[in-house]
């Protein structure tokens, strides 16, 4: 059996995740953003469990520079590949099928990016 984890962002992260880098934001919110949601929870996760879910429902408003830093950030940072995404996370966001969508395009991104020399 695959041990799995699912991640709630607005029960286990915040309630208004927001920004890039947490030294880009304003004072207070630097545990919101992207980056620290990748290194303390999704990239974790990714070691620790066979496969991770990412549920995102509950907050409507993620900007792109946060959906960015925390799911493309995954391979840009070297730590993943999009094989390995592939192979070990999902995401969903039940009333916002395009948040779905727009991680999609950003671990795509990222993927393309890590092959540019």
């Amino acid at each position: 059996m695959t041990n799995q984890k699912i991640i709630t962002v607005v029960k286990d992260y915040s309630k208004s995740p927001y920004g890039r880098y947490s030294n880009e934001v304003q004072a207070g919110e630097e545990d919101t953003t992207g980056e620290r949601f990748r290194k303390e929870l999704l990239e974790p996760a990714l070691h620790q469990y066979d496969y991770v879910i990412v549920d995102l429902t509950g907050y409507n408003r993620y900007a792109r520079s946060f959906i960015d830093e925390a799911f493309g950030g995954l391979i840009s940072s070297g730590a993943f590949t999009l094989h390995d995404l592939q192979q070990k996370l999902s995401y969903r966001h039940d009333d916002l099928p395009s948040i779905v969508e727009l991680i999609r395009s950003r671990i795509e991104w990222a993927e393309e990016m890590r092959h540019v020399v």
